[in-house]
C-alpha cells in the first residue's frame, strides 16, 4: 500500500481487525473476553516463569500484545499472547546473559529488547513482503522441533511439578538433577499432590470436555485446594501477591555487548513465531471461509512485539488453545483481545492479590499441558510409514533440539529444511520414457509392467523433473551421457529431452549443454530438446546456447521428435525387453 492509500484509508492500515464493525458483535465479543481473561492470567504467568522472568511480566505481556495486534492485525480472530514454544527460546538467549547470582530487573530489560528486536525484525520484512520465510521450515522439521521442544519443557518443569527445583543449563542436565532430587528425597508430598492433580484434571478436561478451559478448572480447583489447606505453610510455593499497577513506557537499557546475542535469538524467535502464526491463522481462517496474508501477519504480530517490549513485556507469538477458546465462546473480532487485555489490567490494578495463593506446582501443570499439545506422535509414526527420508530429517530436528538446545536446534531446523531442498535440486527424480499400451502420452517405464512398454530403438526418450541450475547441471549431464552409453554402438542415435518439467536455466546449465552436445556428436548421436518452455528456451538463447545448439535440435512436442527420428531411420516402435 503507498502512503498516500494508507493516508485516504487509514483503517486498511490499522483496526483492519475490528473496521468495520457490527453492533450486533459487541455482547459475543464482550463475553468471549471475560472468558478469554480468565484463561490468559494462569497461562501468562506460567510462560513467564517458563522463560525464566518473574510471573507479573506475562500478565504485562498480555495485555500490550492484545493491544498491538488489535490495532496491526490482521485477522479477526486470533488470539496472541506468551506462548510455551517461545519460552525456552527466550531463557536461552536471555538467562545465559544475567549475571550469575541472577538478576530479574537485568533479565526482564534483556526480554524486552529481545522482544522489540524481534518486533522490528517481523515489521520490517512484513513492509519487504517477505512472509515466505516461514517456508523455510518445512512440515517434517516444525515437526522434529516441536517434538523435541516438548520433550525439553516437560521435563524443565517436572521438578516445579513436585515441589523442589533443578539448577542446571540443560536436558541432560534436568533429567539427572530431576532423577537425583526426587532419590534424595526433595520432593514436597503437598506440592507433588496439587501439581500432579492440577495436571490430571487439566489433561481430563481437555480430553472430555474439550469446550471447556481445562487451565481455567484447574487453576480455580487449585486455588480453592490452596486457600483452604493453607498450602502455602506445607512447603507449597504460592504465586504471592503481584505488584500492584502497571508499568511507565520504558527504553530497555541493555549493553552493547549483548546486542549480537539477543539479535541472533530474535531472528529465531521472529521465524518460529510467524511459522506457527500462519499455520493457525490458516486453520481458523479456512473455517470462516476467509484468507490469510502472510505479509500483514508480520506486521500484526510485530506490532505486538514491539509493544511488550516497552513496557517490560517479552516476545509473543499466536496462541492456537486460546485462539480456539475465543473462537468457541463466540469471538467475531479483535475487540475480544480488548476486553481481555482490560479485565488483566483491572486485576493488575485493583485486585493484585487474586492469584496469590496459587500454587507454584500448577503453573508447572499448565506448561507441561501446553507442552504436551505440541507434540504430535502420530504425525511422526506417519512420516515413518510414508517417507522415511521425511522421518529422518525429522529426528534430526528432534534430537538436535535436545542434545544441543532450542536455538541451535531451530537452526538446524532450517538447516535440514534449506539442505532438503538443495538435495532435491541436486539429485531430482529423472526417468526414461516409453510409450504404453492404451494409454496415451510418454511414461517412466520403470513404474509400469515391462510387458506394456514399448521402446524407439536408437531414441532414447529422458525426463528431468527440476530446473536445471548449477547444482544439478553435473547430474543431469552424466544421466544423458549414461543413456549415450548404452548406445554406442548405434549410429545415428538421439537422446531426447523431455523438457517440460525444466523450469529454469542458470549459466552453468548452458555451458554444460554446450559442452554435452559436442561430447554426444563425437559420438555420432545427437542431443534432441523438446516441449521446452518459451521463456527457458529464450534465456538459452541469451546465454549464448544457440551457438553451439541449432533450431532444428528443438522439437515442440516428444511426439513430432520422434517422428522425425521415425522418418530420418525407419525405425518402429518395439516391444521393451
Amino acid at each position: 500500500m503507498s502512503i498516500a492509500e494508507a493516508a485516504t484509508h487509514p483503517h486498511r492500515v490499522v483496526f483492519q481487525a475490528l473496521l468495520p464493525y457490527q453492533p450486533a458483535w459487541l455482547p459475543r465479543d464482550v463475553m468471549a473476553g471475560i472468558v478469554l481473561s480468565a484463561l490468559l492470567v494462569p497461562q501468562g504467568m506460567a510462560y513467564a516463569e517458563l522463560a525464566g522472568l518473574p510471573p507479573v511480566t506475562g500478565l504485562y505481556t498480555s495485555v500490550l500484545c492484545l493491544i498491538g495486534y488489535a490495532i496491526f492485525g490482521a485477522s479477526r480472530i486470533l488470539v496472541l499472547g506468551p506462548d510455551s514454544s517461545l519460552g525456552p527460546m527466550i531463557a536461552a538467549t536471555v538467562l545465559p546473559l544475567v549475571i550469575a547470582d541472577g538478576d530479574p530487573a537485568k533479565a526482564v530489560a534483556l526480554a524486552s529488547m529481545l522482544s522489540l528486536m524481534t518486533g522490528a525484525i517481523m515489521v520490517a520484512a512484513g513492509v519487504w513482503k517477505a512472509g515466505f520465510v516461514a517456508d523455510l521450515l518445512s512440515k517434517p522439521t516444525m515437526l522434529g522441533y516441536m517434538n523435541g521442544l516438548a520433550l525439553t519443557i516437560i521435563v524443565s518443569q517436572l521438578d516445579k511439578l513436585l515441589g523442589f527445583s533443578v539448577t542446571s543449563d540443560g536436558f541432560f542436565g534436568d533429567v539427572t538433577g530431576f532423577v537425583a532430587g526426587v532419590a534424595g528425597g526433595d520432593v514436597v508430598p503437598a506440592a507433588a499432590a496439587i501439581g500432579i492433580v492440577s495436571l490430571l484434571i487439566i489433561l481430563a478436561v481437555n480430553k472430555w470436555l474439550p469446550k471447556i478451559p481445562g487451565v481455567l478448572v484447574a487453576v480455580i480447583f487449585a486455588l480453592v485446594v490452596s486457600a483452604a489447606l493453607s498450602l502455602a505453610t506445607h512447603g507449597v510455593k504460592v504465586v504471592g501477591v503481584l505488584p500492584q499497577g502497571f508499568p511507565a513506557f520504558t527504553w530497555p537499557s541493555v549493553s552493547p555487548a549483548d546486542v549480537g546475542v539477543l539479535l541472533a535469538g530474535a531472528v529465531s524467535i521472529a521465524l518460529v513465531a510467524l511459522t506457527d502464526t500462519i499455520s493457525t491463522a490458516s486453520s481458523f481462517a479456512a473455517r470462516r471461509g476467509e484468507t490469510v496474508d502472510g505479509n500483514k501477519e508480520m506486521i500484526g504480530i510485530g506490532a505486538a512485539n514491539i509493544a511488550t517490549g516497552f513496557f517490560q513485556g517479552f516476545p509473543v507469538s499466536t496462541s492456537g488453545s486460546r485462539t480456539a477458546v475465543a473462537d468457541q465462546a463466540g469471538a467475531k473480532s479483535q475487540l475480544t483481545g480488548l476486553v481481555g487485555a482490560g479485565v488483566i489490567t483491572l486485576m493488575l490494578v485493583a485486585l493484585p492479590g487474586l492469584m496469590q495463593t496459587l500454587p507454584q506446582p500448577t503453573l508447572g501443570a499448565v506448561v507441561i499441558a501446553a507442552a504436551w499439545s505440541l507434540a504430535d506422535i502420530p504425525a511422526s509414526r506417519r512420516l515413518w510409514r510414508q517417507r522415511r527420508t521425511d522421518f529422518l530429517i525429522m529426528m534430526t530436528a528432534f534430537v538436535g533440539v535436545v542434545v544441543l538446545g532450542v536455538l541451535p536446534g531451530i537452526v538446524i531446523a532450517v538447516g535440514m529444511s534449506i539442505a532438503n531442498v538443495f538435495r532435491r535440486l541436486w539429485w531430482p527424480y529423472h526417468a526414461v520414457l516409453g510409450r504404453l499400451d492404451d494409454t496415451p502420452g510418454y511414461h517412466d517405464l520403470e513404474r509400469y509392467d515391462e510387458d506394456d512398454g514399448w521402446r524407439l530403438p536408437g531414441c532414447t526418450i529422458v525426463r528431468f523433473d527440476a530446473p536445471l541450475i548449477f547444482a544439478n547441471a553435473k547430474t543431469f549431464a552424466a544421466f544423458v551421457m549414461e543413456q549415450s552409453d548404452a548406445m554406442r554402438d548405434i549410429q545415428p542415435a538421439w537422446i531426447v529431452v523431455a523438457a517440460e518439467p525444466i523450469s529454469d536455466a542458470d549459466t552453468t546449465a548452458c555451458d554444460m549443454l554446450e559442452d554435452l552436445d559436442a561430447d554426444l556428436e563425437k559420438r555420432g548421436h545427437r542431443l534432441v530438446i523438446a516441449e521446452m518452455k518459451g521463456k527457458v528456451k529464450e534465456k538459452l538463447g541469451q546465454y549464448g546456447l544457440f551457438e553451439q545448439l541449432t533450431e532444428d535440435q528443438f522439437y515442440p512436442t516428444v511426439t513430432s521428435a520422434t517422428k522425425a527420428y521415425r522418418a530420418l531411420t525407419g525405425a518402429e516402435w518395439v516391444a521393451v525387453d
